[in-house]
């Protein structure tokens, strides 16, 4: 009976609205900071189509890239990620959560069924506006990512643009992902890390190259949380 009304998607839409809700206290209430602003003024500044990826847990914090960036960049207003939306309940779930914050849903996924979601996101980087998946998402494995970010970077042309974020003050999720949720009233990093090409023929060697360059920036995220990052990372307070 609880598991039925859990899965209702009454339930569902009323929990999502809780969790958005939430996020938004936090990013409302949280310093924020960033490194790699070179990295995001490279695309968002001249408008350029991108990969955005952050592994699935640090999804809580991420949409506050969006909001940074258009802050930074008045004349990127018109940049509005697409995200990749798993069409698993769980990806739904997220994605109700997520479009409370000016995001534009595509529904498919990078593995698993994923032609016709690849299809429309590379519609989306032909015209010129950014797409953003969680290369891992929406079930795992954790920190391994799906061919399919680097298929489309292939077929795009566009490069992968690794990000992560992390918050001093955060509860760790007992997910399959060890999900980061933030706590209000504290300070948090958003981090974007180099942006990967792909090449036509070399998706395999990318897709290690990507989840490399992807865990380098969570490692980074986490060493300022902790106060511990090293003095050639400086972190432009927003």
């Amino acid at each position: 009976m609880f598991r039925r009304l859990i899965r209702h998607p009454r339930t569902q839409s009323a929990l999502a609205w809780l969790l958005s809700s939430y996020l938004a206290l936090c990013y409302r209430t949280t310093r924020w900071s960033l490194i790699g602003h070179a990295e995001i003024a490279r695309h968002a500044g001249e408008g350029r189509p991108v990969i955005i990826t952050f592994w699935h847990e640090r999804l809580p914090m991420m949409p506050m890239l969006w909001t940074v960036t258009h802050r930074l960049f008045p004349q990127a207003e018109h940049w509005r990620p697409h995200v990749l939306v798993s069409q698993h309940r769980d990806g739904r779930f997220i994605g109700e959560v997520v479009s409370r914050f000016d995001l534009r849903m595509v529904h498919g996924s990078t593995s698993r069924g994923g032609a016709g979601g690849l299809r429309v996101l590379l519609r989306v980087l032909r015209e010129g506006s950014p797409v953003a998946i969680t290369p891992d998402g929406p079930r795992g494995p954790r920190r391994k990512a799906a061919e399919g970010v680097a298929q489309l970077a292939s077929l795009s042309d566009a490069p992968v643009l690794p990000t992560a974020a992390a918050a001093r003050r955060h509860r760790l999720l007992p997910s399959w992902d060890r999900m980061m949720l933030p706590l209000p009233f504290t300070r948090a990093v958003l981090v974007c890390g180099p942006a990967i090409p792909v090449a036509r023929g070399e998706e395999a060697a990318a897709l290690t190259t990507i989840e490399a360059a992807l865990d380098d920036a969570c490692d980074t995220a986490d060493l300022w949380a902790a106060g511990r990052l090293p003095p050639h990372l400086a972190a432009m307070p927003l």
